[in-house]
């Protein structure tokens, strides 16, 4: 027959300890694997997200080095036609300039010729004196008229600098004199 005493080891409290003891090392192992499973699958989330975040990253600047290409573009285009448009002002301007000058040397002339052509009559009315002041007058216009005739705008700019600081005032009295004349005729034409 068989034994069925018990032996202080085995008794039910023992078998109910030892029980639990492989249901906690169970536990324990089955709570490290899914640990390690988590910790597992949280490593290849945040490998994931710094492998999309770097395609992001190359995305963003391709997209940018794209744009800035396009925009250094437009930039070199606008560049090119504001120098057009430089050269075009300016080549406008200069050409002005020469016809101002060439309009104000005739205009120079024609003054002196008309003093030089009323001086006889200014003699005859008011004295020779007065008539030789005159055909002097009218002398040192035509010499200038002609000067201005024969310098370039380059030589009449360094002229007209040099004359600046050698007498300011009276390089304001003529800036002032010539606007007040210019003003005179541009609304002289204009008149209603």
């Amino acid at each position: 027959m068989a034994d069925t005493t018990m032996t202080p080891a085995d008794t039910p409290k023992k078998r109910a300890s030892k029980a639990a003891e492989n249901v906690v090392a169970t536990v324990a192992d089955t709570n490290e694997s899914a640990a390690d499973t988590a910790k597992g699958r949280f490593t290849k989330a945040i490998e994931e997200a710094k492998a999309g975040a770097e395609a992001l990253k190359g995305e963003a600047m391709e997209k940018g080095a794209a744009y800035k290409a396009k925009v250094s573009g437009t930039t070199a285009d606008w560049v090119d036609e504001a120098k057009v448009y430089a050269g075009q002002a300016k080549e406008k301007g200069a050409a002005l300039a020469v016809e101002g000058k060439a309009r104000a040397s005739d205009a120079l002339g024609a003054l002196g010729k008309t003093i030089s052509d009323t001086a006889t009559m200014i003699d005859e009315k008011l004295g020779v004196q007065y008539g030789d002041y005159a055909r002097s007058a009218a002398r040192s216009i035509q010499e200038t008229a002609a000067k201005l005739e024969a310098k370039d705008l380059g030589e009449l700019g360094e002229d007209v600098k040099e004359f600046v600081r050698k007498s300011p005032g009276v390089a304001i009295g003529v800036a002032a004199v010539a606007g007040f004349a210019i003003a005179r005729l541009l609304s002289g034409g204009s008149d209603d």
